[in-house]
């Protein structure tokens, strides 16, 4: 699978793209849009940025949507980055921001630079969510944020760092954390333990929606979350995109009692025909909404050894 489609919505709000100079499309009221600033390769970012701050009433924007920026293969969002700290007091409404609404025709997602993006986090104090996609070079050490509800870090690969400073982050009021974690191809080299301060439950006190996706360690994740104190508190856990197979719904099935839960995503999977009645006859008889789409085959190397793959890599 590759990410094929832009950002339809972010933040309930439907997303909108600025439009190109000389363009005669009539623009939206301000607060009603996701707003998508993007530019072709070798344009600069921040010239269209200003732009956008000189035509739209930027003081009523909630939701800002960063798209392509200049060689997006070459460059990380430094400069980019700068201008939207530079425009916060511009910006006093803003509650939602996503950094990189990349396509695979304009980067794919292993591709694209990423960099340090906490100054965003920290400059807008008042964000509800906060999403980046690309994991090459991104850094994002611990942080702390009052109000931030919703965090999604979509990659191909996401090195140990990131993971760990998610984990010691102080993010009291998160109820929403999708972590794509990737394969060790593309930089994925995070280890079960390192998600520890997450799976305690105790650092995300308000946390409802756990993803902890697009893994080739899905199994271990699986069995870790099967005793994970984090769970009980859980209306979601997607475990999607990944390689879980049935030893991972095993050990979910063996663990702490997940009935309470309103969905199980388990979509993008390698389980067995029996594993999946056995899922479908526990937890969807008990009311848990399962979804068990994109049953995967596992392929055998001529050693006999097993190859399963994550639905986003390069």
């Amino acid at each position: 699978m590759t990410i094929s489609d832009h950002l339809q919505e972010l933040y309930g709000l439907p997303a909108f793209d600025f439009p190109v100079a000389g363009a005669k499309t009539e623009l939206p009221d301000a607060a009603s849009v996701a707003w998508r600033v993007s530019v072709d390769s070798y344009e600069a970012w921040e010239k269209e940025f200003a732009r956008f701050t000189e035509s739209v009433d930027t003081s009523r924007v909630r939701a800002l949507i960063v798209g392509s920026w200049s060689d997006a293969y070459e460059t990380g969002p430094e400069d980019l980055i700068e201008a939207l700290v530079a425009a916060r007091d511009e910006l006093p409404g803003l509650r939602a921001l996503f950094l990189g609404d990349i396509t695979f025709m304009e980067c794919e997602i292993s591709w694209i630079n990423q960099g340090l993006v906490t100054p965003l986090l920290d400059a807008f104090p008042a964000l509800r969510a906060f999403g980046v996609r690309g994991g090459q070079d991104l850094e994002f050490p611990a942080v702390r944020h009052d109000r931030l509800r919703s965090l999604t870090i979509e990659a191909g690969g996401l090195d140990v760092a990131v993971v760990r400073g998610v984990g010691a982050s102080d993010l009291p009021a998160l109820e929403h954390l999708d972590l794509w974690l990737g394969t060790s191809w593309y930089g994925a080299n995070a280890q079960v333990a390192d998600l520890a301060p997450i799976l305690s439950g105790s650092r995300l006190p308000k946390l409802r929606y756990l993803a902890l996706r697009n893994s080739e360690i899905q199994d271990e994740i699986a069995t870790a979350l099967a005793g994970a104190p984090v769970v009980a508190g859980l209306e979601t856990l997607d475990l999607s995109m990944g390689t879980l197979g049935d030893e991972g719904a095993e050990a979910l099935l063996g663990g702490q009692p997940l009935t309470h839960l309103k969905k199980l995503d388990l979509h993008h999977n390698y389980l067995g025909e029996a594993m999946r009645e056995r899922l479908v006859s526990t937890l969807g008889a008990a009311g848990v909404e399962l979804d068990l789409s994109e049953s995967g085959d596992v392929d055998h190397g001529s050693d006999g050894t097993e190859h399963r793959y994550t639905a986003v890599a390069e």
